[in-house]
């Protein structure tokens, strides 16, 4: 569904030329980008693609919040990061002759960008600057991938959930992140795989060693090496 951006919301225009790989473009280029992209709006709850479907786009997030997971044949949900507004994300997906290999569901009311595969693939051909970057995300995503089996195996609750927090501060996947987050208990919930009671007992624990601050409506990162470091 593609919708009319309220007028004090940032117009698709807007967030495509301020985009992290805008720079590497020509001005011709980035029209056709303007030309051929998308918006569209998705509820809280609502599924921006699935495990299974065919590959279409690339997505960049407006403004919202979104978790990338899968779930196992035995029914476990598996979540692999949270989306920040400014992310882009499904590159890897692009890339491949095969079906979705993850959900993407919006755990807030959220805005996207979607860029058309045959522009994705085009500016891949044509700009190095573009294909430099869609290559460090590929990397970047590697690396918190393998990091993701390695503390979902070893750490507890407590631990994990300081990761997962520690994750959305990668400023190559999710650029312009503040530390003063704008999250609730519940949808770090939904990222981290715990129930809200074990979030907010974590959240204690990691506010008593001087890690985070717990706000009204969302948190202020106080160390984020710490974080990454954190072991029960």
């Amino acid at each position: 569904m593609t919708v009319s951006a309220p007028a004090s919301a940032l117009p698709l225009a807007d967030m495509l030329r301020g985009a992290a790989w805008a720079g590497a473009l020509t001005d011709a280029q980035l029209a056709h980008v303007e030309a051929t992209a998308l918006e569209r709006f998705v509820p809280a709850g609502g599924y921006v693609c699935r495990k299974g479907e065919r590959v279409d786009y690339w997505y960049g997030t407006m403004d919202g919040l979104l978790k990338m997971s899968s779930e196992s044949p035995e029914g476990k949900t598996i979540t692999f990061t949270g989306v920040l507004s400014g992310a882009w994300f499904g590159e890897g997906s692009l890339l491949k002759e095969t079906p979705r290999q993850y959900d993407v569901v919006a755990l807030r009311d959220s805005r996207l960008a979607l860029m058309p595969k045959a522009t994705f693939l085009n500016l891949l051909d044509t700009s190095i600057g573009f294909n430099r970057f869609v290559m460090q995300l590929l990397n970047e995503r590697l690396g918190m991938f393998i990091s993701l089996v390695e503390y979902d195996r070893m750490l507890d609750t407590t631990a994990r959930l300081a990761r997962c927090l520690a994750a959305l501060f990668n400023p190559h996947l999710n650029p312009g992140i503040s530390p003063q987050l704008r999250i609730s208990q519940e949808e770090i919930g939904y990222l981290a795989g715990a129930s809200r009671q074990r979030v907010n007992g974590a959240l204690k624990v990691l506010h008593e060693a001087g890690l985070v601050r717990v706000e009204y409506g969302g948190i202020t990162v106080l160390d984020l090496e710490g974080l990454r470091r954190f072991t029960s």
